[in-house]
């Protein structure tokens, strides 16, 4: 009687198991919906290594010299040990010995000369043709009333010209400019810069920004090396009205997250962040490389779409490298 009882009961449990997994599934999905992040996207750059705008240090000397510095030698006539700086000492030591001594000595301290020459010069050629270059990154969370700086980098990234080393520059500046000018919404900061050679360095750019790109559900305006996407196929409203608008759905624990990754030549050291002070100090920093320094850019920021909020769960669980200042 129990086995059939048993038996009876077992086809409607796993009914209602199906039943219950189709609806935890449903909801999941939902739940993935409701916490969609869009993003925007400004940048470009060159990894190539720098054009000589210089003339070589060295020189040849004339036929019968020798391989000397520019300015000057050990003689100014002769151009190097050679066989002028034999001369004085021809007849000193007594004899063919002393002669052929001096000769070895002289073949020596050339040879060695030279061999010192060659090294320097491969390793100014090395330092030039692979130099070092910082790969960094500035993140700052503003709090919601600060959506109007939604709108000041979506006109940014409609009108800016990425394809150029200038126009890169200018982005980096304006957008640096822009969460400078919010320093009442300035709520968490995080900075780092580390260095590498030029041949490595494109790699740990990439790196940073498919972190931070992997972040978001889609990329809803973007403008990359002149490609601007996004613009004409979302409903935006004009650059002029999107703060007001915007500025009307933050709620309480709303959050916009902007990351701005930069590599360049030379040695860029940023502060740790521990207070709002450093943040801004960090943003002045890395907003005035320069055209000439500046190898690529990309300016990442969250929420963009219109509606779309980030949450502090959504801070704890994407962007936890971010310290409160």
């Amino acid at each position: 009687m129990r086995n059939k009882l048993l038996s009876l009961i077992k086809p409607f449990v796993k009914s209602l198991l199906v039943i219950g997994l189709v609806i935890t599934l449903a909801f999941s999905h939902a739940d993935g919906a409701l916490a969609a992040r869009t993003g925007g996207r400004i940048g470009g750059g060159s990894f190539s290594a720098p054009s000589r705008t210089f003339s070589s240090p060295r020189t040849y000397a004339p036929p019968g010299g020798g391989y000397y510095p520019r300015g000057g030698g050990y003689y100014p006539g002769g151009g190097g040990f050679g066989f002028p700086f034999l001369l004085p000492f021809w007849g000193v030591g007594g004899g063919f010995g002393g002669i052929f001594t001096i000769l070895i000595f002289i073949a020596i301290a050339n040879f060695l000369v030279q061999s010192f020459r060659r090294a320097g010069t491969s390793v100014e050629e090395l330092e030039y043709n692979n130099p070092t270059v910082s790969v960094a990154r500035v993140q700052v969370g503003l709090l919601a009333e600060a959506r109007s700086l939604q709108g000041e980098l979506d006109e940014l990234a409609e009108r800016a010209d990425t394809g150029t080393a200038a126009g890169r520059a200018q982005v980096l500046q304006e957008a640096s400019l822009a969460l400078l000018r919010h320093p009442e919404y300035l709520f968490y900061g995080a900075a780092e810069s580390q260095q590498a050679r030029l041949e490595s360095a494109e790699a740990k750019f990439n790196q940073l920004s498919l972190t931070e790109r992997s972040k978001f559900t889609a990329e809803t305006l973007s403008n990359v090396n002149n490609q601007l996407r996004g613009s004409e196929a979302q409903n935006y409203l004009p650059a002029d009205q999107r703060g007001g608008e915007l500025a009307n759905t933050e709620g309480p624990g709303e959050y916009i997250v902007v990351s701005i990754i930069v590599a360049t030549q030379g040695k860029l050291q940023l502060p740790a962040i521990n207070s709002s002070d450093d943040l801004r100090q960090a943003l002045r920093q890395i907003g005035g490389i320069s055209s000439e320094q500046l190898l690529a850019v990309e300016i990442l920021w969250t929420p963009q779409a219109a509606g779309d909020t980030l949450t502090s769960d959504d801070i704890m669980a994407e962007y936890s490298n971010l310290r409160l200042v």
